[in-house]
């Protein structure tokens, strides 16, 4: 389980991690089908999701890369590279967004 911060507006997608000096545990974006790193200094963790929820995709998101949009795609996670190692998340997993919590299923 991570405490997520939510980017459910256009303004905050469009922002999401660009600037921060600490980065959140994990930053939930929905609705989104893909992002970028556009101005980043550090490589992320991307977890692409279906809308149940499924993992459909993960990978590392490096500064200045993007990801496609994704037919299918609903929300995507984003942390700090090395969380989904952590965590045990991987294509398959299911995932649910609490009130400020991101918790996995099997």
């Amino acid at each position: 389980m991570a405490t997520v911060e939510v980017a459910d507006t256009w303004r905050a997608r469009l922002r999401g991690l660009l600037g921060r000096t600490e980065l959140p545990e994990a930053l939930w974006l929905e609705p989104e089908s893909s992002v970028h790193g556009v101005g980043m200094r550090v490589a992320l963790d991307v977890a692409l999701l279906d809308g149940s929820g499924v993992v459909t995709h993960t990978l590392v998101l490096r500064p200045w890369g993007l990801t496609w949009p994704r037919r299918g795609v609903v929300a995507v996670v984003e942390a700090p590279r090395g969380s989904f190692e952590r965590w045990g998340l991987h294509p398959g997993s299911v995932v649910a967004r609490g009130s400020s919590t991101v918790t996995q299923g099997s």
